[in-house]
């Protein structure tokens, strides 16, 4: 029999999560199939059933949920500063990323080197989406109702685009109801009965008693809850201040805070709110420059939102927020206040309501519905590869052949050979810098 594993220190995992903050491409579903690999299958630090059960209340909530799960594992492990440590490093790295990548096209503009990498690691995102997508319904999809959810939720925003909170309650009803009439189809162990796949014992378990830190007391919810409005109000405060309420700074303040409220679903879910605003209202960047800032966002770590330090950069860079001769400095001091006010709500949710959800461990009254959620959530995150392919295997004179038959090596070198994702990125790349190059693209 398996021996427990050893609890591991706030260093060693600062180093795990710092690590995951440079590898964790591939979306919120590629992202979050990295965690259960690493967190579950190899080193065992939380079981499937508590990981799933962390992760069905990360996606109710608005903003980006692999973030979220990061910073409610980190925050279980080693109470609030392990949850700013889990959150701020899967965060931090694709911020610094994006504004070199943002200074780079402001400065350089077009680069063929460029945009022959994107051509390459397009196709790849593609296949990392589908394959973390299969992984993660091959997990939760147990059976044929929850096939059925995940097909309706599929068909509801990909056919007929239905808004994602509408698909999240209505996911809950049949999860609520079927619990009623079917309770081991709802139950954690998911249909047939069938126990979740088990990798040996965890540090946290399924058994594991909730550390005392992560009790629910309403008193402490209140506590939370009031210092994270209190320093977005200091934060915003000092912005218009310094800059006037109608300054770029306190407007972009502002308007990601609006935004984050309504990040459900993932980052596509919002986008067009944040083209509606940034492009035709506030004029931070034109249309081209929207699409060019997705495609940078598609290909570095972190959480696709992370494109809102795109939109920021460039806001200030051409809003020349502190003078021509410092364009930099104000791109910059955009990207952060555009990340800052996206992220803070993220940790204010899961240090606010995660003792609530703690408490919900093992009752089929609320993990009935989450579970419905849960097969839901796949059939959305299936349409988000469907938008991916869209995009990226359609081109003006029709289909692109060499986009399509690199997604297709690249699925098989996940699922059949289990490739790593840096490696496999860093090679399609390459290759489709050299037929940009050679101009066979």
């Amino acid at each position: 029999m398996e021996s427990r594993p050893v609890p591991v220190s706030l260093g060693e995992a600062f180093r795990f999560w710092l690590k995951l903050g440079f590898i964790s491409f591939g979306g919120p579903a590629g992202q979050i199939a990295i965690m259960h690999a690493e967190l579950v299958e190899r080193r065992r630090w939380i079981s499937e059933k508590r990981f799933l059960h962390a992760l069905n209340y990360c996606m109710l909530l608005p903003g980006p949920e692999a973030t979220q799960l990061a910073t409610y594992i980190g925050w279980m492990m080693h109470r609030t500063w392990g949850g700013l440590v889990a959150g701020g490093l899967f965060v931090l790295p694709s911020v610094f990323i994006l504004i070199a990548l943002s200074w780079l096209y402001m400065a350089y503009g077009e680069v063929p080197a460029i945009a022959g990498l994107l051509y390459g690691i397009k196709p790849a995102v593609v296949a990392i989406v589908l394959a973390a997508a299969w992984r993660i319904g091959s997990r939760a999809l147990k059976h044929p109702a929850l096939w059925l959810i995940s097909v309706a939720a599929f068909c509801a925003i990909a056919l007929f685009e239905v808004p994602f909170p509408y698909i999240v309650a209505a996911a809950a009803l049949a999860g609520a109801v079927g619990a009623r009439f079917a309770p081991r189809v709802f139950s954690a162990d998911g249909g047939h009965g069938a126990a979740a796949k088990h990798y040996g014992p965890a540090i946290i378990d399924d058994d594991t008693p909730t550390p005392e830190h992560a009790r629910y007391r309403p008193r402490h919810l209140l506590a939370v809850a009031a210092a994270g409005i209190g320093l977005w109000a200091a934060v915003l405060g000092a912005l218009t201040l310094a800059f006037g309420w109608q300054g770029t700074l306190a407007q972009m303040g502002w308007f990601f805070t609006k935004a984050a409220l309504l990040t459900f679903g993932g980052a596509y879910a919002v986008l067009p709110y944040v083209y509606q605003a940034a492009v035709e209202h506030y004029q931070w960047l034109t249309a081209t420059q929207m699409i060019d800032g997705l495609a940078l966002g598609e290909t570095t770590p972190g959480p696709l939102i992370m494109v809102v330090a795109f939109v920021g950069f460039v806001g200030g860079w051409s809003q020349a927020l502190f003078g021509v001769e410092h364009l930099f400095l104000a791109g910059a001091a955009g990207a952060c206040v555009a990340a800052f006010f996206t992220f803070l709500p993220s940790f204010l949710f899961i240090f606010a309501g995660a003792p609530l959800v703690e408490a919900t461990h093992g009752d089929l009254k609320f993990t009935a519905p989450l579970t419905g959620i849960t097969a839901a959530v796949v059939g959305v995150v299936g349409s988000l590869a469907v938008f991916f392919a869209q995009h990226v295997f359609v081109v003006a004179g029709g289909a692109d052949w060499i986009a399509i038959a690199g997604a297709a090596l690249a699925l098989v070198a996940l699922v059949r050979f289990k490739v790593g994702l840096i490696p496999l990125i860093l090679s399609m790349g390459g290759a489709g810098l050299l037929l940009r190059l050679s101009g066979l693209s």
